[in-house]
Formats: C-alpha cells, sequence, structure tokens
C-alpha cells in the first residue's frame, strides 16, 4: 500500500450510526489503499468552519465538518465551504493519488471539484424513496452515472433499477462477518437489559424509520402478549411517540455491533418487519445474512430481495394476519424443520463473505483507473 494513495469517501450516514456496508467494506479496502471518509456537515451553532478528525481504526480517517449552517445533509449552503477546506483536509491526509468513492448523488460537487484516479458508485439504497428526500437529488444521480466509472448496487433490485443507466453496473449485495454473528450460536452471556425478559423472544435490530412497519408490530405484540418483542437501533425521521408501546415491547435503543451477537442468543426467533412502500422496494437488508449466521427462524415481509432468494428458507408473510402466523410456524418449527433450513442458511454464508465482496470490488477499480492511464 502506497502511503500517498487513498479512498476519498462523502457519506450521508455516520461513521459512528448503524455498523453497516460502508464500515465492512470501507475497513477492508483500508488494507489496500487509506480510507478519508467525510460525513455530512455537523451544524454547530455560531462555530467557525472547521474539521473534526477521528481515526476509528487503522488505515481510516474520518472527517466531519463543523458548520454554522443549518441545512441538512450536502446541501447546495454548504458546497463553497467544502471546496475552500476540502484542499486543507487532502494535503493534511497526504493524499496526492485517490479513488473518489460516492454513497449520495449530493455530494457530486464536492467530488469533482478532485482530481481523482476513478469514480465509484456504491448504491447501497434508493434514496431518492426515502422521507424527505431532497429534490435535487434525481438530478444529481443522472449527472453522477455519466461521471462514475463503476456503479456497485446493494442488491438485485438496485442492480435491475440502475444496469440500464450506466455501462459498468455491478451488483454486491450486503454481505456477513459469518464468525461475528456465528457467535450467538455458542452460548453466550445475555446483556442485562434482555436477560430478565420472559420468553420467546422475537427481535429486530436496526435502523427504526418509514421502512419498518410499526403498525404490524403493535399488531404481533397484541396477538401474542406472551412474546416479548426486542427491538434495538436508533429512531430516525419518524415521530418516537408513533409507535406502538404495548407492555410486551421493549426498545433498547442502539448497540454497538460488538454487542449484537449477545443479543441475537437469547431470541428465539428474528423479525424483518419492513413496510411495503417506496422506501423498502429496493432494499437489500444486510441483517438478513446476520440472522442465518445465529441461524436463527426468521420472519419477515416479502420485500422483494429477501423473498426472491431466500423464499425457502425465511417465513413470509404480506399482512398482519400472515406475517403472525408466519412467526407461530417459526416458533412452532420441528427439529427437523429447523435443521433443514439451518443447512439452506450454511449454503447461502458458504458463497460470501465481506472480504470476497472487498476483494473483487478493489478489482474492478483498479482496472477503471489502469484503463484511464494514457496510452491505455
Amino acid at each position: 500500500m502506497s502511503k500517498d494513495q487513498g479512498i476519498v469517501v462523502f457519506s450521508h450516514l455516520r461513521w459512528d450510526f448503524v455498523y453497516q456496508r460502508p464500515q465492512h467494506l470501507l475497513t477492508r479496502l483500508a488494507g489496500w489503499r487509506r480510507v478519508l471518509f467525510i460525513e455530512e456537515p455537523w451544524h454547530t451553532p455560531g462555530a467557525d468552519p472547521a474539521w473534526e478528525l477521528s481515526q476509528p481504526q487503522a488505515g481510516v480517517a474520518v472527517a466531519r465538518l463543523h458548520t454554522p449552517l443549518a441545512a441538512p445533509g450536502f446541501h447546495d449552503e454548504h458546497i463553497g465551504t467544502f471546496r475552500e477546506l476540502l484542499p486543507e483536509l487532502l494535503a493534511g491526509e497526504r493524499m496526492s493519488e485517490y479513488v473518489a468513492w460516492l454513497y449520495t448523488p449530493l455530494a457530486l460537487p464536492l467530488a469533482q471539484a478532485l482530481a481523482p484516479q476513478a469514480v465509484v458508485y456504491d448504491c447501497m439504497d434508493e434514496l431518492s424513496a426515502f422521507a424527505h428526500a431532497p429534490p435535487a437529488l434525481l438530478q444529481r444521480e443522472d449527472e453522477l452515472m455519466r461521471w462514475a466509472d463503476l456503479v456497485f448496487t446493494g442488491g438485485p433490485s438496485l442492480y435491475r433499477a440502475k444496469r440500464d443507466r450506466h455501462p459498468s453496473v455491478h451488483c454486491f449485495p450486503s454481505s456477513v462477518d459469518t464468525a461475528h454473528f456465528r457467535q450467538a450460536r455458542a452460548g453466550m452471556a445475555e446483556p442485562p437489559d434482555q436477560a430478565e425478559l420472559p420468553g420467546p423472544r422475537l427481535g429486530f435490530y436496526g435502523v427504526i424509520d418509514e421502512r419498518v412497519d410499526t403498525a404490524l408490530l403493535g399488531a404481533l405484540a397484541s396477538a401474542h402478549p406472551e412474546w416479548q418483542l426486542v427491538i434495538i437501533g436508533p429512531v430516525v425521521k419518524i415521530d418516537p411517540a408513533t409507535l406502538p408501546r404495548q407492555p410486551n415491547i421493549h426498545y433498547l435503543g442502539q448497540r454497538s455491533y460488538q454487542e449484537l451477537p449477545a443479543y441475537l442468543a437469547g431470541w428465539d426467533a428474528c423479525l424483518l418487519p419492513f413496510a411495503r412502500n417506496e422506501a423498502t422496494r429496493f432494499i437489500s437488508p444486510t441483517k438478513t445474512l446476520e440472522y442465518m449466521a445465529a441461524e436463527l427462524p426468521i420472519v419477515s415481509t416479502p420485500i422483494a430481495d429477501v423473498a426472491e432468494p431466500y423464499g425457502e428458507i425465511v417465513y413470509l408473510g404480506d399482512t398482519a394476519e400472515a406475517f403472525i402466523g408466519a412467526c407461530e410456524r417459526a416458533l412452532a418449527a420441528s427439529p427437523d424443520e429447523r435443521a433443514e433450513r439451518a443447512t439452506k442458511m450454511r449454503a447461502v454464508l458458504a458463497r460470501t463473505s465481506w472480504d470476497t465482496t472487498a476483494a473483487a470490488m478493489r478489482d474492478l477499480i483498479e482496472q477503471a483507473i489502469a484503463a484511464k492511464r494514457p496510452g491505455a
């Protein structure tokens, strides 16, 4: 690894938010090139614009721009300040050659102010379908599609939606660190905030926003008050007061990636209670394979990237009544049925890992850089 070679990432997600696709990929790619992860601005009233730098692990630097402006995200109001301060940031990181890597098209004007060796758009979500999406997002994505050298998609549904819009679109579904989540099968001690709950326990972890069918959770809790629903994750973009509040629903807040297997160890089934709306049309939940690594029964609504590839493994229910019935079947499954599904889970996991995904992405990036060299 050359000390002067890097990957400059622009992300709408913060590094210390839920540990998911960006962190998994970039920590692995950091062994090839140093990673500079630039987050959305942070509103600090009265502050002079300045970078806050941290190094969460070797090879990864996280840059957060503190600004007095209150505009959300990579808003146009921030572009001038970013462009003014980016050269200082890159100089401080001593990156003379770098790949630009975008998770949001809204950061396109910032990336275009740089001189990257290659441009990657890692499209992990259809952001334009999310609540409060800025109107400029679709236009910026069109521009990014014309400028990028490579487009990666986070699942087959997104791949089908993007493949005709760029000559080099590659489907890289989110993968899994199997060994990490397999710890849940080894009799781990449960965290105190879960250990005292009676069973059976049905759990979900992840971001709780407009993609989660909160009415479905309420119906599930009401139908089986003897079941305990353990919900782990931050509540964003929706009013926490709208969440169902039955006594058997337990909102534990955000937990670290390292803590998740210990929670899984005490669950009887895992939930993917996603709403059927525009925001979930293209999602490919990372937690699906993580649940599989724990070899627990999984119950999901029939979102495409779960139902199509894993319909023989995951219990599916498209209405509240059907979802409740799927949970009942999952908990009542015979040892033979559980063993059969676990065997299929292992077969899925044997075909993928974050290591192999990151290595395949690296190969494509190296090819793109080579193709742009003079005389290539």
